[in-house]
């Protein structure tokens, strides 16, 4: 079940999509360019595809994985196999720009869990 999110869901929201495939953690991509997110695919470049077919530039997309029970500095991993771009100086699944990662880190807390909340 992926789905397109572009304000917060609430907590039963992404305990359904952690539930969907993985229990503990959700994958996502981010287009960090309009701050939207799809959330809940099985696999990464799923949710790529979507996003690329609603407009995204390939460029702007980049994937993790949001594991919502961790604590605030270790929830979210910027690996997926779609970060493996060297056209975007990207030559590893780890998304290697600082920036990048804080502007993927500003649309999961956003939308999907913010640093000061918690999972039940």
């Amino acid at each position: 079940m992926s789905i397109l999110i572009e304000k917060k869901i609430s907590q039963n929201q992404l305990l359904e999509l952690c539930k969907e495939h993985f229990d503990t953690m959700v994958k996502f991509v981010v287009d960090v360019k309009t701050g939207k997110l799809v959330a809940g695919s099985e696999l990464h470049s799923d949710a790529e595809q979507i996003l690329l077919s609603k407009g995204a530039n390939q460029s702007d997309l980049w994937g993790g994985n949001l594991y919502p029970w961790k604590d605030e500095k270790n929830r979210i991993e910027y690996t997926s196999l779609i970060n493996i771009r060297p056209s975007d100086n990207n030559y590893g699944m780890e998304v290697e720009n600082h920036s990048i990662q804080c502007e993927i880190k500003k649309t999961v807390e956003a939308l999907l869990l913010g640093s000061d909340d918690h999972m039940a």
